[in-house]
């Protein structure tokens, strides 16, 4: 590698301290094939700089409540051969955005369905939406540990039948 080319990486130490996150979450996330290294002959990990931006996007996901998973199906749009553009950094997001909806919308039904609930103080497995959310079985019984067991007792009426 010609010295110019070296310029491009930096050493897993100065990618923990640059990213405020430890060496053995690189590790962790290298793992999990978020970011990824080459190694030197002393078979030390080289990062290219670019990879200060895809740990950057990994905390802010997380703080934000996007699972590592989603990440790495997110990256998956990025090249691998090549530092992502500007334009392949607001593909990758797009994907987001509906998930982002999405979660938001859950949290503020939740936050509707806490406050009725705290008012009720019922907490009733047959009933609440908190407790036993989309029971479509709370009529027949109470809880949703029964749903697969009553499932199964009507399919074998239905055999019978």
């Amino acid at each position: 590698m010609q010295k110019n080319q070296l310029k491009q990486f930096i050493s897993i130490g100065e990618l923990a301290k640059r990213s405020g996150v430890s060496v053995a979450t690189l590790r962790f996330y290298e793992e999990k094939q978020l970011i990824w290294s080459i190694r030197t002959n002393g078979n030390q990990r080289r990062y290219l700089r670019a990879m200060l931006r895809r740990v950057a996007i990994i905390k802010i996901a997380q703080v934000v409540g996007i699972r590592l998973e989603e990440v790495k199906q997110a990256f998956s749009v990025l090249p691998q051969d090549q530092i992502a553009s500007k334009q392949d950094w607001q593909n990758m997001s797009k994907l987001w955005k509906s998930q982002l909806d999405e979660k938001i919308l859950t949290l503020l039904q939740l936050r509707q369905q806490l406050d009725w609930c705290i008012g009720c103080g019922c907490l009733s497995m047959e009933q609440c939406p908190l407790r036993n959310p989309d029971d479509s079985l709370a009529e027949q019984s109470s809880g949703a540990h029964f749903q697969r067991i009553l499932l199964a007792l009507d399919q074998l009426e239905q055999k019978q039948a």
